[in-house]
């Protein structure tokens, strides 16, 4: 075997990770990408990057725990997630899961100086909040119910559009009108804006 290293469900993740994760994206800038805190036009150009890259993902398959800062990665299923109709597809799936799209956005849109962490509440405490009124291209959107806190995290993109990765069997997708549609609008938990890795 040419690489033993690389063995088990995570050694084909991580090659596979590599074969596609540039693949998927288009070849955007990687300059000083991070504004400062309270620059809006550093943040406004770093966010419209992220959405370029999200926007770049559409179509590519869900996959429970699939993301990583190099793209589209195999998933995995555990007690609950990576399921359709009882068939495990998370560890045939080449794909994202939410946290895990919206890691990648961020990593590679900045140039690596946003590296979050591939769970929806750590990306939510990582981040700065934002109004809703003052959402920007990028911000992230996380979406909440009494069973399942911050379950959920999508990619602002503006125009009243979010691009996300929703659930198994799905492909990542742009939703138009996120606050009109009464699931999302009745689950928002707020917006927060990535911060630069310290």
């Amino acid at each position: 075997m040419p690489f033993p290293h690389l063995t088990g469900v995570w050694g084909r993740r991580r090659m596979l990770g590599l074969a596609l994760g540039a693949g998927l994206a288009p070849a955007l800038g990687t300059g000083p990408a991070v504004a400062r805190p309270g620059d809006e036009g550093g943040d406004l150009a770093l966010g419209h990057r992220v959405a370029a890259v999200a926007a770049a993902q559409i179509g590519v398959p869900y996959a429970w725990g699939g993301g990583d800062r190099l793209g589209a990665s195999i998933g995995f299923c555990d007690e609950e997630n990576g399921y359709l109709d009882g068939q495990c597809l998370g560890e045939s799936t080449v794909g994202y899961d939410c946290s895990g799209l919206s890691l990648y956005c961020w990593y590679r849109a900045s140039g690596g100086a946003v590296e979050l962490a591939h769970y929806t509440v750590a990306q939510f405490h990582r981040s700065a909040p934002v109004e809703r009124s003052a959402l920007l291209p990028g911000d992230l959107l996380f979406f909440s119910r009494p069973d399942a806190p911050l379950h959920h995290v999508g990619l602002w993109t503006g125009d009243g559009a979010m691009i996300h990765a929703e659930h198994t069997g799905t492909l990542v997708a742009r939703l138009e009108g996120v606050f009109d549609v009464p699931r999302w609008s009745r689950e928002f938990a707020g917006a927060r804006r990535p911060l630069p890795s310290p």
